[in-house]
């Protein structure tokens, strides 16, 4: 608790989701939190939430593809608090479908949240805690930034950047004070299926069939994440699955590949009738 209390953060995403998760952790912890969203009620809701239990919060309505609004919040809170200890980069977005489905639009809509977004936390943070001498930026990246995952291609894309960009930067970061993670979190139970626009595919269908025993909660997921920053470990996969993905990754690629096409072809013949080929 001492590593946190009367610490500052900035979190991204923060209305719903892991977001909102790691906001109530942070706080519950002493740290005054700045939780930002795109959706203004939810980050309202947020912040009373975070209050009325006794936290530290500032609502901030921001859309991360806005390069100049995330450095004004940035900015704002540095002058305001005089040290940003922590950012959490955790605004993200998905758009689910075959690449053969997907417009270029929707490619770019995802793209300029999960990666840009983060690229613009990181390029506003960066040379304050560079100057300061500390802090930590985390960086929410996917299971599906470190595997093979078909029908999410353009989400897949985003979040390898961000384990990319997060790895390297922790290089070039370690002996100026500021350390980079990247959280790498497997089925979370947040409202990404609801929330998430789906080409060619049948959203229930997708809620049911995820088993319900692969997935934690935000919150639950929010206390790993803040285990691993303590920690300061370069990437925090998160549930057992994420953890044993990444491991196959790492020994044999080949069977992973294997296996998301096996699952592919299932999810053809569920969803367009499409026998599978040999």
């Amino acid at each position: 608790m001492t590593q946190w209390n009367e610490q500052v953060a900035i979190v991204t995403g923060a209305g719903s989701g892991i977001g909102h998760g790691l906001s109530h952790a942070l706080a519950s912890r002493g740290v005054t939190v700045v939780a930002c969203d795109i959706n203004p009620e939810r980050i309202e809701a947020t912040q009373k939430e975070i209050e009325a239990a006794g936290g530290k919060a500032v609502g901030v309505t921001l859309d991360v593809t806005d390069a100049d609004a995330v450095a004004a919040v940035v900015r704002d809170t540095h002058e305001r608090h005089g040290r940003i200890d922590y950012i959490f980069n955790n605004a993200g977005i998905a758009v689910g479908g075959e690449v053969r489905d997907v417009e270029l639009e929707d490619w770019q809509k995802v793209l300029k949240v999960n990666l840009d977004g983060v690229v613009h936390g990181v390029v506003a943070a960066y040379p304050i805690m560079v100057d300061q001498g500390f802090g930590h930026i985390i960086n929410t990246a996917s299971i599906e930034g470190l595997a093979p995952f078909p029908s999410t291609v353009s989400y897949v894309a985003s979040k390898h950047a961000v384990v990319g960009l997060s790895t390297s930067l922790r290089v070039e970061g370690a002996d100026l004070g500021v350390k980079v993670s990247a959280v790498c979190p497997g089925y979370i139970k947040t409202r990404i299926f609801e929330d998430s626009k789906f080409v060619g595919m049948d959203v229930q269908d997708e809620i049911d069939n995820v088993p319900a025993w692969l997935g934690i909660t935000p919150d639950e997921c929010a206390k790993r994440i803040l285990r691993g920053v303590e920690r300061n470990k370069a990437i925090i996969p998160i549930t057992g699955m994420a953890w044993v993905l990444w491991v196959l990754m790492r020994v044999s690629p080949n069977a992973v590949i294997a296996l998301m096409r096996r699952q592919l072809r299932h999810a053809r013949i569920r969803m367009r009738n499409v026998e599978p080929k040999n």
